[in-house]
């Protein structure tokens, strides 16, 4: 009835679709927390603080995390958290981030990019424009505590100088 090569070029093709698909929803997985997102992408779950209860991932990758106010954690150095977080998502890879921030000494760099080596290495960097900055992946195993910081502060994070001149007495102590 049918020839053997029409049979296995059958089931070649069955397979084929079968893997497509499997691979297809483990790329949009029902991920119920921005924690398991990262572990599904490769990244280690401890690169967002504690306690996101907000957020969402298209499948082209994109993604916000909304936080309940800006906070601060501390690893290796500190890292600033706005209250929304922007990017997307890749298999090791956050690009486009906004709304997080790295201290170096006393100075604040946004961080643009995280990646991690597929292979793990060990290591992940960030991309604080000027650098890559290189981390332990131990350091972001677990999610870690974040410390609320007042907006004000976070105004100052934000690694621009911002001077407040009183309009009243400027000038008089010059005299």
């Amino acid at each position: 009835m049918f020839s053997f090569p029409f049979i296995k070029t059958i089931q070649f093709l069955l397979l084929l679709i079968l893997s497509t698909i499997s691979f297809s929803s483990s790329i949009n997985s029902n991920a119920t927390s921005i924690y398991e997102v990262l572990r599904d992408h490769g990244l280690p779950m401890g690169l967002f603080p504690m306690g996101v209860n907000d957020f969402n991932v298209s499948e082209d990758g994109k993604f916000w995390v909304h936080l309940d106010q800006a906070c601060n954690a501390k690893f290796e150095n500190e890292l600033h958290y706005d209250r929304n977080v922007y990017g997307s998502l890749s298999y090791g890879n956050i690009n486009g981030l906004t709304g997080l921030e790295a201290q170096d000494l006393f100075l604040w760099f946004p961080v643009m990019s995280i990646r991690v080596d597929v292979p793990s290495s060990g290591l992940i960097y960030f991309d604080v424009g000027a650098a890559y900055k290189q981390f332990s992946l131990s350091l972001f195993e677990t999610p870690p505590e974040c410390v609320a910081v007042r907006s004000d502060e976070s105004e100052v994070q934000s690694g621009r100088l911002r001077y407040k001149l009183d309009q009243v007495t400027f000038g008089r102590d010059v005299l």
